[in-house]
């Protein structure tokens, strides 16, 4: 038992500590992407699949459509809850419109939808942003089975706790892509903060349970040793009783 205990955590921490190995070549393979020049607009427009190019720098010229902005509740930036702030982009000289993550503002604390200024810029833009991953979704409360919104809900209110691309394409008629989103890279602008936080990929996570796993082999084999060689030892020692 002794030996198929110690078999069984060994080979799971062994197990964890491959999966700690994946998630950091995942991280270098993230980081590679985003050290890579910009893709020019053209380039992302005849990929197939943008998701095979996800974190590399994008530059897009195109229109905000500002009406239809939308913004993120309980999003954090340095630990202080607010909003994600996210655009839908017309690209120029396409039939393309991508949903871009802006930049993130504070709560205010007192007045949740009273929402801080952005500063959103008419006409033809240009913008840097990496590519990403559509907008993560958290748990979602005042919702009925199978998802739909619970009577008296945001609805269409331009604050929400999630954004689902497919449904906001379907309510605003809008050539939205699906499969990708944008997030805006670059300083502190227009009332927006861009401090995106690096994805979790929960590396430190696996290096704890490997370690756990280890530890529980090792406890395996002092007690092991300690009952079945150590203790039988020590009372084959004593001396006996006259």
């Amino acid at each position: 038992m002794a030996v198929i205990a110690v078999a069984a955590t060994a080979s799971l921490g062994r197990w964890q500590l491959s999966r700690a190995a994946q998630k950091e070549a995942l991280q270098a393979e993230i980081e590679a992407q985003k050290a890579q020049p910009p893709l020019e607009q053209q380039d992302f427009l005849a990929q197939a699949d943008a998701s095979a190019s996800l974190h590399r720098p994008v530059r897009l010229r195109g229109l905000w459509l500002q009406p239809h902005t939308v913004y993120l509740d309980n999003r954090q930036m340095h630990g202080i809850p607010g909003f994600y702030v996210l655009t839908p982009f017309a690209i120029e000289g396409s039939e393309q419109t991508v949903m871009v993550q802006r930049g993130w503002i504070q709560r205010n604390f007192n007045d949740r939808t009273q929402l801080q200024p952005v500063v959103t810029p008419a006409g033809l833009v240009e913008i840097t942003a990496r590519i990403a991953p559509p907008p993560s979704h958290l748990l979602e409360l005042g919702k009925e089975a199978g998802g739909a919104p619970m009577p008296g809900g945001a609805g269409s209110s331009p604050i929400r706790q999630n954004l689902d691309l497919g449904a906001y394409r379907t309510e605003t008629g809008l050539p939205l892509r699906v499969d990708i989103s944008l997030q805006q890279t670059g300083e502190a602008s227009e009332g927006l903060q861009r401090d995106w936080p690096a994805p979790a990929l929960g590396v430190e996570k696996h290096y704890g349970y490997a370690f756990q796993w280890f530890g529980l082999s090792a406890l395996v084999i002092i007690l092991y040793v300690w009952f079945q060689l150590i203790a039988p030892y020590r009372r084959a020692r004593r001396p006996s009783r006259g």
